[in-house]
């Protein structure tokens, strides 16, 4: 591989969070190029790295046989050079309960890029706030991927929780040669919402049911005619430690899959839980898009890598979303446009995120 020039990147800009560096570290790692990356989380109220962006950051090092400098809990510089992406077992442990999507986020597209195929075991939280759920992972983030050409399989072996962690999840990523672009441009009507409500632990399951029946009493008071279907659940063998959450899933006549979920919290009624999750599934059903807030920025990645131009309609474009297409265009050659879609009738507005992918291809395949 021939050595490419090391990138210089703002940890600081505009969203400054720990996406920066997980769309910065699988990108470094798919196109070959070292990337030093300063200012991380320069914003946050514990800036530098926390565990599970230590953790992640030396999870795709390790995939390429790369060089990580920087590379300890509150360091807020960054250096890595990686190496050729090879197939291999890697296990990664947050030792907190620090996301295992985010772990997934930032390895993932890597793996795409190996000579076979790639297996991790994940361990930290599944189900934590400020970042996507397990089951929204599987449920809504898998389909959408798919579209792409990508196939993994993930299993979920225990669900943890803040503050102990202790989850585990099982992932296999399948090698492609080339991703494909995605076109999703119509929404459709929706046909059905189905979600599930749980607890583990300790935890009564009446907070389940509660959970359940005051998200289909949301959602019915708007959606009449839709089927909604929220299981009740205990899992109280798949899980350590207490907790408990909801996650709701509306699909739509063109296949497409929206979100809403919400994690039970002490002092929040199970009730309270369960409309903020339909609250929040309701406000990304207002604008007309195909995917709901928390997908967007989670495509980004992949639209900049595919061969081709993908055009992805979306609510209103988040800071998150404009972060990683700003990181794309600085490490690829990919082309990214955004403009409000003009079309009648759709109440808070939606937009237009086009790409012209770069094309990139697995070396191995």
């Amino acid at each position: 591989m021939e050595e490419l020039a090391l990138v210089e990147l703002d940890g600081s800009v505009m969203e400054g969070g720990g996406q920066i560096l997980r769309v910065s570290a699988a990108l470094s790692c798919i196109t070959g190029a070292p990337i030093h990356v300063r200012n991380i989380r320069a914003g946050r109220s514990t800036p530098g790295l926390r565990p599970q962006h230590l953790v992640g950051l030396q999870l795709v090092s390790q995939m390429t046989s790369g060089l990580l400098q920087g590379s300890k809990v509150g360091s807020t510089d960054i250096t890595l050079k990686p190496q050729v992406v090879r197939a291999g077992r890697h296990t990664a442990d947050t030792h907190t309960a620090g996301s295992v999507c985010l772990l997934l986020q930032a390895s993932l597209p890597v793996a795409l890029f190996a000579d076979d195929a790639t297996t991790f075991v994940l361990k930290g939280g599944t189900n934590t706030d400020l970042a996507p759920h397990i089951d929204y992972t599987l449920k809504v983030f898998k389909p959408a991927v798919e579209k792409f050409g990508i196939n993994f399989d993930c299993d979920v072996i225990m669900r943890g929780f803040y503050p102990k962690g202790g989850g585990v999840v099982s992932v296999t990523v399948q090698p492609i040669k080339q991703l494909e672009p995605v076109v999703m441009t119509t929404r459709g009507n929706v046909t059905k919402i189905t979600g599930r409500a749980f607890v583990s632990g300790v935890l009564p399951f009446k907070l389940a049911k509660a959970m359940s029946a005051a998200a289909i009493r949301t959602l019915r008071a708007q959606f009449s005619s839709v089927q909604v279907d929220i299981e009740a659940l205990h899992e109280d063998k798949s899980a350590f430690g207490n907790g408990s959450g909801i996650i709701i899933i509306a699909e739509t006549s063109s296949g497409c899959l929206l979100g809403g979920s919400a994690l039970g919290k002490r002092g929040v009624q199970a009730d309270q839980v369960g409309v903020a999750a339909a609250e929040s599934l309701l406000s990304n059903l207002q604008h007309g898009g195909c995917l709901d807030d928390f997908l967007q920025d989670q495509l980004i990645i992949f639209m900049a890598l595919a061969n081709g131009t993908s055009r992805i309609r979306t609510g209103p474009v988040t800071l998150h979303t404009l972060t990683a297409i700003h990181i794309a265009e600085t490490l690829t050659k990919a082309k990214f446009t955004v403009t409000k879609c003009e079309d009648a009738g759709v109440s808070n507005g939606s937009y237009m995120i086009e790409c012209k992918g770069d094309g990139a291809q697995n070396p191995h395949l």
